[in-house]
């Protein structure tokens, strides 16, 4: 299962391996990544492998929560399917 997880917030320095040593944690491989900086807003979007993940979708989503709220960033993850229902026309 692969998932799409969005990372905003004000910039600072850790975000990035806050976010990637989490998920190395949680055994999430990172597929694709893309990040800017707008203005002061650090905006982040991966695409992870959730295949060989060793917590379920749920325990990964409170993680990245804990760890969102930890780095002072919001950190959303949604399932790749419900990703594209959602941008289905």
């Amino acid at each position: 299962m692969k998932g799409i997880i969005t990372v905003v917030g004000k910039d600072k320095v850790g975000i990035v391996a806050g976010i990637s040593s989490e998920l190395l944690h949680l055994n999430i491989n990172i597929l694709d990544v893309t990040q800017t900086i707008m203005e002061e807003f650090f905006t982040m979007i991966m695409l992870v492998d959730m295949s060989k993940a060793n917590v379920s979708f749920d325990k990964t989503k409170e993680a990245l929560l804990s760890k969102g709220k930890e780095l002072g960033v919001d950190v959303k993850i949604q399932r790749e399917e419900i990703f594209n229902s959602m941008h289905t026309l």
